[in-house]
């Protein structure tokens, strides 16, 4: 019985919790005080950690005439809690790490799974700062229309456009697989293709001290790295590409 009280404990079910969830698993159904007395409790102690045992949704509270009666649920729901969690801790650990590796003095890098990973990535290049804010993008076309694709990008342009931030992009030729998203003052863009000998596989994109980067559907993932360093040293390179490029 002690193993069992001490593996619950460490899931956050010790002290009054763990006598109280026990008897009401005992009970199955029973008026909280009858599962306050078989847990060895008084009923005013027993009222507050019961509500914390609802919170957690391992019990449930109904009211049956004057009484309250405490219906246990299944203990399965602790399994479900603990994948919640870890669901909402995968979710965070990105920003986590990234913090942890701040307080280091080490870039900020950020890291993406799948489509919905690359949207998250993709909607931090409209967080740039600055009175004229600019993107500098090289944009891989036939890997963005599979991922996250055509319908999402122009959901992405539109919201940008709306931002007001003005991209400067280079393409390849070879990765244009059809003739959209032009030069267009009026979708803030400046289109440039790249040398024919470039072949431009993999989407980036440079603002402030960040770049974004979205791989293909093989690979699947967007990363963002914040670093001052790295970020002036794509700016450098972007504009080296810039000058060879052609806008026609």
């Amino acid at each position: 019985m002690y193993d069992f009280q001490s593996k619950l404990s460490k899931l956050g079910i010790s002290g009054t919790l763990y006598k109280l969830y026990v008897a009401a698993i005992e009970l199955g159904e029973a008026p909280i005080s009858d599962v306050a007395a078989r847990a060895g409790l008084v009923r005013t102690t027993a009222y507050d950690a019961m509500s914390r045992l609802e919170d957690e949704g391992l019990v449930t509270i109904v009211k049956s005439g004057n009484k309250r009666i405490v219906v246990a649920e299944d203990p399965t729901v602790l399994l479900e809690r603990l994948e919640a969690r870890k669901q909402m801790l995968n979710e965070v650990m990105p920003e986590l790490r990234s913090l942890h590796n701040r307080a280091k003095g080490k870039p900020r890098i950020r890291y993406y799974e799948g489509r919905e990973g690359i949207l998250i990535a993709l909607k931090d290049t409209l967080s740039i700062n600055g009175p004229n804010p600019t993107l500098m993008g090289i944009l891989s076309m036939d890997e963005l229309r599979e991922v996250p694709g055509l319908t999402e990008m122009e959901r992405f342009i539109a919201a940008r456009i709306d931002s007001g931030i003005w991209l400067r992009v280079i393409r390849s030729r070879t990765k244009d697989v059809a003739s959209i998203w032009p030069s267009d003052p009026s979708e803030l863009r400046q289109l440039r293709f790249a040398p024919e000998n470039v072949l431009l596989s993999m989407t980036t994109f440079i603002y402030d001290d960040k770049v974004c980067l979205i791989s293909s559907v093989r690979e699947n993932y967007g990363m963002i790295i914040e670093s001052v360093e790295f970020a002036a040293m794509q700016r450098q390179l972007f504009e080296a590409l810039w000058v060879t490029s052609s806008d026609i």
